[in-house]
């Protein structure tokens, strides 16, 4: 496969080449590097889902060596069907820590940007707004009082068959609602 870009002298690379090769370049050099490499080649955002989700890489873990699964955070742009940024996390749990910083990174104006309930967090919601982006939290027990106001609004709803209307919830009611 190597071989249609050039001539190897002394033939194409081993994989353990190109372990130690890809193992010595900095993760956060890389990092931002692919995130502004994305940036110049994506298409405007605006109204575009991007999705933020985290997960397992599938058998990064090595038992032997006592090294742990990677984790990683990802935003995907729906329509375009690009990840335009990752983060490595140091473990699952640490998800969290990652997930506010994301979107700042990352040129999100125009668009819904979309978390799973571990993202329902006050901060992350403050960096997407700064970002002038929209998003969708899903939401559990996570957020307490705010998780009962809304299912209390849509029991009450259901028990008057509710035919639909827009809802509109304002930022102070959210703030006393959010712990």
């Amino acid at each position: 496969m190597l071989k249609k870009y050039g001539y190897f002298h002394f033939g194409i690379p081993v994989l353990d080449t190109k372990a130690r090769v890809i193992s010595a370049i900095e993760l956060e050099q890389f990092q931002d590097c692919f995130i502004q490499w994305i940036k110049s080649a994506e298409v405007s955002s605006l109204g575009e889902i991007i999705a933020i989700n985290g997960k397992t890489v599938r058998r990064s873990f090595d038992k032997r060596s006592k090294q742990a699964a990677i984790h990683m955070v990802s935003a995907f742009a729906a329509e375009n069907r690009v990840v335009l940024g990752q983060i490595k996390t140091s473990d699952k749990s640490n998800e969290i820590t990652e997930v506010p910083d994301l979107p700042s990174k990352l040129d999100i104006k125009g668009a819904v940007v979309t978390i799973d309930a571990m993202g329902c967090q006050k901060a992350i919601a403050a960096n997407i707004i700064k970002k002038e982006a929209d998003y969708v939290l899903a939401l559990k027990g996570n957020q307490g009082r705010l998780h009962t106001a809304i299912k209390d609004f849509f029991d009450i709803g259901r028990e008057e068959k509710f035919k639909g209307s827009a809802i509109s919830i304002t930022k102070k009611r959210i703030k006393g609602m959010v712990e």
